[in-house]
């Protein structure tokens, strides 16, 4: 009964067009709903970062089947300490790009969500974004250098190895000044100052220590400007796992942090003209982290820069997508809170982005809108799916937050979206993720009664140092990749790629575009997961 007043006040307040939405994105889930336990699959996907860790293993390691791996990390190439990190995914290579963006995220979820976890979670989250940053400083420990990566992917890729039993090349791949590497930098830097944040209250010395090296890091981005993979000793192995697709513009002008001059450098299509161009990389990830440095230092210099630069690093540019190689839609989200809550209008055009951004997530609005399966899944092409869908949940979440706190909707024209209808959206994700699906299949390893068998993870799908002691070399872990039999090492809380845009899902170790886990699918889920565990409803 009082969910029919709700629908009545709702058609008396607002014109027929507010209500169709309301009934379309809010009635229809709760009719069809499954009931999960929010609090298992968050406790789960926090566990997940446990069995992509290299390094040694501490104590208190829960993910029984992992052992030591990596430990020589770093000291032959460099005589450096590169041990610990995260593998990205189903291999054995430590790639720094994603590995910060996931390090960012997986704080971002603490920064806006963490008084909601149990006090148990907030603690296993911390250690988990703690076992990112602490591998992070080591990559920024030499003055003037990043290392960007620690493996050679062509080499693991072609053996199917635990972690534990590696002997293909651990190659280390770093970039000096006055060489560019502004993607990973930025991003480094990013990570760093958004958990300064999540460890200020818990251990104020190391968030001190972490912002100070953010700032620092930073500096390199914007003063070398550049992709990372331009550099000839880091190209083949970045490329074409994780270079930046999203970063190059031209540009006329671009005002730098420091306030000094721009080298000028022509654009390569455009050389023979007479007129002078600038050359601008990795723009997205410039602003994101000068946004996190602002946000985390509440320096004006960082402010500045990112309202002076924001028009011309492509901040109103519409982009709707966020993930590792595209900061966009967050970057708005990110910069609008300051917007919103401290009325600067020099920071509207953000804000006007994030609107944007959030109209093409509703099916109902007159923008051009995401695609989204039969099933109802958020949809982009390019294998690897629900990065999407769980980045895209967790900006819907903040935004509402955001909104909620300053009594505001978002204007798409032919309707108003609430932060109520911006949390159902979300909501239907998570669900689907969780098994509220045409398949009935939870992409949770280890969620629910029916999730994947086969993923395509190498630890995983190898039986254990401790069931197998004995040494498997490169092409003898062949047998267990092509057996179809389950994986013998329970992979808890790793979220898969996920279903095509038919919804359907083969559980077969070999498509990797629907059966590999990585990071940085999970870390924005950590904070979806622990706003429904709170708000079930």
């Amino acid at each position: 009964m009082k969910f029919h007043y709700v629908l009545l006040f709702l058609l008396h307040r607002h014109h027929r067009q507010q209500f169709f939405l309301f009934v379309s994105l809010v009635f229809s889930p709760l009719v069809h709903c499954d009931h999960h336990d929010y609090s298992d699959a968050l406790s789960k996907s926090i566990l997940f970062f446990e069995g992509q860790r290299s390094g040694v293993l501490p104590r208190d390691q829960r993910m029984k089947w992992r052992e030591d791996s990596g430990l020589s990390d770093g000291r032959s190439m460099y005589n450096t300490d590169l041990t610990g990190g995260y593998y990205d995914a189903g291999d054995n290579v430590k790639f720094g790009f994603p590995m910060a963006f996931t390090t960012t995220m997986l704080a971002w979820s603490v920064i806006e969500f963490g008084e909601l976890m149990p006090p148990s979670e907030l603690r296993n989250a911390l250690v988990a974004i703690r076992w990112g940053t602490d591998y992070l400083l080591k990559t920024v420990s030499q003055p003037n250098r990043i290392f960007v990566q620690v493996g050679d992917p062509y080499k693991d890729h072609n053996c199917w190895e635990r972690p534990e039993d590696m002997d293909t090349a651990r190659t280390v791949y770093a970039v000096d000044a006055p060489n560019p590497a502004s993607e990973v930098a930025a991003e480094t830097a990013a990570a760093l100052a958004a958990s300064s944040m999540a460890f200020r209250s818990v251990d104020p010395g190391y968030a001190q220590t972490l912002l100070r090296n953010s700032v620092r890091v930073f500096q390199y981005a914007d003063n070398f400007r550049g992709a990372y993979s331009d550099n000839s000793n880091v190209r083949d192995g970045a490329c074409p796992f994780y270079c930046d697709f999203s970063g190059y513009q031209v540009s006329e002008k671009l005002t730098k942090l420091s306030g000094g001059p721009l080298a000028v450098a022509g654009h390569p299509k455009m050389e023979n003209k007479t007129f002078i161009t600038y050359k601008i990389f990795n723009q997205d990830e410039l602003l994101w982290g000068a946004a996190w440095l602002r946000r985390a230092s509440q320096d004006n210099s960082y402010l500045n820069y990112i309202e002076i630069n924001g028009k011309t690093l492509g901040a109103d540019d519409n982009i709707n997508e966020f993930g590792w190689d595209n900061k966009h839609a967050g970057l708005n989200v990110l910069v609008s809170k300051e917007a919103l809550e401290g009325n600067m209008y020099s920071l509207q055009s953000y804000k006007v982005s994030a609107d944007s951004f959030m109209c093409t997530l509703i099916p109902d609005s007159s923008s051009p809108h995401i695609d989204y399966t039969p099933g109802g899944l958020i949809y982009k092409p390019g294998g690897s799916n629900l990065q999407h869908a769980t980045t895209i949940s967790f900006l819907l979440l903040v935004y509402a937050n955001y909104l909620d706190r300053t009594s505001q909707t978002v204007n798409c024209g032919n309707l108003i979206a609430s932060p109520l209808s911006l949390r159902t959206i979300a909501k239907n994700q998570a669900d689907y993720i969780l098994g509220h699906n045409p398949m009935g299949l939870s992409y949770m390893v280890g969620y629910g009664s029916r999730f994947p068998q086969r993923i395509h993870h190498r630890g995983s799908s190898l039986p254990s140092v401790k069931d197998h002691p004995e040494f498997i070399a490169c092409k003898e872990g062949s047998i267990y990749f092509n057996s179809t039999n389950p994986n013998p090492n329970v992979l808890v809380g790793a979220i898969v790629g996920g279903p095509g845009e038919d919804d359907v899902y083969d559980d077969d170790r070999a498509d990797f575009r629907k059966s590999e886990p990585t990071t940085y699918i999970n870390a924005p889920f950590v904070g979806v997961l622990a706003y429904f565990a709170a708000n079930p409803s």
